[in-house]
């Protein structure tokens, strides 16, 4: 029972955090259907703001949170005027995003080995290697932080979305492009702002992951599949579905991991990915696509 307990501890820990490295790419699809393939080496990008803050002034990785947030919302801002604003109303307009991004992934990438070379990194604060125990169950206090936090972000974020003027205007461009426009929503405006959001969710994510993972340029390659699934059987643009498919699949990937095997707990993310596109493409909380 308490291998059982133990390992749903785990599963949940590492959840907190998944939901929050999906949200922004949730988020920044549902609004502008940009299938952003780079998210996940913008959360490495984050992950090397909070390293280098750690290592060269020891400055935790926590506190470098709201610093990485902004330096990757900028990125955003500068990433969607000079890329994804002149092509907006383009019909193809989520197909062409594929490529694009796929290209800034590979830019980023190489810029990143450039500068840090490939090696493998991680942050390495006191609380990274601690655990709290109780009785035989033990939590680790770097997860339980991350993923506590996570869940604190993605709530601010949920309360932005529901109660305010702009977020109305947000779920409102989400909902319909045009007719949020024809009602007096720049929807431009919402575009830049929401990318800048969920770019910035990135370094916010990429700052927890920082010491929940060792990382290096070329891990995106494997989250790129890890976070599609999450978004994908939340239902696309889905907050709460990727909340919800975050935590279940992490669970489900713990149990994989400590009953079958180490190796096979990543395949969980793949084969939900394959089943959920075969058997409910539109996830969990989507919304089923009318036949013209």
């Amino acid at each position: 029972m308490a291998d059982i307990i133990q390992t749903l501890i785990l599963g949940l820990a590492l959840g907190g955090v998944f939901a929050l490295m999906g949200s922004g790419l949730s988020l920044v699809f549902g609004v502008m259907r940009i299938v952003n393939l780079a998210h996940p080496v913008l959360i490495i990008a984050g992950a090397y703001v909070a390293y280098w803050g750690f290592r060269l002034y020891g400055i935790d990785p926590l506190m470098m949170l709201p610093v990485a947030i902004v330096i990757l919302a900028a990125i955003g801002v500068l990433l969607y005027k000079l890329v994804f604003e002149r092509e907006a109303r383009s019909a193809k307009y989520s197909e062409m995003t594929v490529l694009l991004t796929f290209a800034i992934a590979m830019v980023v990438e190489g810029a990143l080995g450039g500068f840090f070379s490939n090696t493998q990194r991680v942050t390495s604060p006191d609380y990274a290697t601690d655990a709290i125990f109780i009785g035989d169950v033990f939590i680790p206090t770097g997860q339980l932080y991350a993923g506590i936090l996570s869940l604190i972000i993605i709530s601010v974020l949920a309360l932005f979305l529901k109660y305010s003027s702009f977020g109305y205007a947000i779920r409102a461009t989400t909902q319909n492009r045009e007719a949020a426009e024809l009602l007096g929503v720049n929807v431009n405006r919402v575009a830049l702002v929401s990318f800048a959001i969920g770019i910035g969710l990135a370094g916010a994510a990429g700052c927890l992951v920082s010491f929940v993972f060792s990382f290096f340029p070329a891990k995106h390659w494997e989250w790129i599949a890890v976070l599609m699934s999450l978004v994908v059987l939340g239902g696309m643009g889905s907050l709460l579905g990727t909340v919800v498919a975050s935590f279940l699949l992490s669970v489900i990937a713990a149990f994989v991991g400590t009953y079958v095997g180490a190796t096979w707990s990543t395949m969980t993310f793949f084969l939900a990915l394959f089943l959920i596109l075969l058997v409910r493409p539109q996830g969990l909380f989507g919304e089923k696509p009318e036949l013209a």
